[in-house]
């Protein structure tokens, strides 16, 4: 196993348990105990968990796994939800709206071969991969960047969504459950999004069925504010069926 999938494996383990152990890792990524704590020393340095002794713990409500490891996960999944939110654009010239995320980025690369196209975004991975389409129209915010989530986010993106109306936003998130809504694991990020939110007629959260039933810590929007949610077959039927009686148009991809 490589070094990021180590990586990726370890924090995911956080996400899930909260808490590893040296030994139990070692175990389970088949190397030696010098090699996990070489591991946990480096994701510490990058402010991803804490270390203790013979092991580390997460952080937060909970744990926000960084973009760059977030990528791998849930591949297909999301690759099928976005092929489904790109075709919730069917007006030529549309605004489209992508707040940060895994989820939204599949949405973006789903958009790029249409024509007249305007993209309104905060992700600067987003942009980047947008920005080499002569085809699309990009629309960057300004303000402070979020290294785990790459989103630009405080009162500067906020000013430049102010002034523009979309068609449809697709909104990534971390957690959607009927009770909370929609949330996230940074306030300011939130805040931004919902700004981002307010100028759309049409709000479509784009998440795998992990995000389902689950609760970070700051709200994005009220349940009551989305308008269809794009998630995979192996959501809870549960938490699918709180969520339209809520209101909400849960899509099974």
């Amino acid at each position: 196993m490589q070094r990021d999938e180590r990586h990726r494996f370890i924090l995911e383990r956080l996400s899930t348990n909260g808490r590893v152990g040296v030994r139990d890792l070692a175990e389970e990524l088949q190397v030696s105990t010098a090699s996990v704590r070489r591991d946990l020393e480096f994701l510490e340095e990058q402010k991803s968990l804490a270390r203790t002794h013979g092991g580390a713990v997460a952080h937060g409500v909970m744990y926000e796994l960084p973009l760059r490891y977030r990528a791998g996960r849930r591949e297909d999944e999301k690759r099928r939800i976005a092929a489904k939110a790109a075709s919730r654009v069917s007006r030529e010239g549309a605004v489209v709206g992508l707040t940060g995320g895994t989820t939204t980025t599949e949405v973006a690369r789903a958009l790029v071969d249409r024509e007249q196209l305007t993209i309104v975004t905060n992700a600067l991975n987003i942009a980047t991969e947008l920005v080499v389409r002569p085809s699309v129209k990009l629309v960057v915010t300004g303000g402070v960047v979020r290294q785990r989530s790459y989103e630009l986010c405080g009162p500067l993106a906020e000013q430049t969504l102010a002034g523009i109306n979309v068609d449809v936003v697709f909104v990534g998130v971390d957690a959607i459950h009927v009770d909370a809504g929609c949330t996230t694991h940074h306030e300011v990020e939130a805040h931004t999004d919902q700004v981002l939110l307010s100028r759309a007629r049409e709000v479509i959260v784009v998440a795998d069925s992990s995000k389902l039933g689950r609760i970070a810590f700051a709200q994005i929007c009220p349940i009551q504010q989305i308008d269809e949610l794009i998630t995979d077959r192996q959501a809870d039927a549960a938490d699918v069926a709180k969520l339209e009686s809520a209101g909400v148009k849960v899509t099974l991809v």
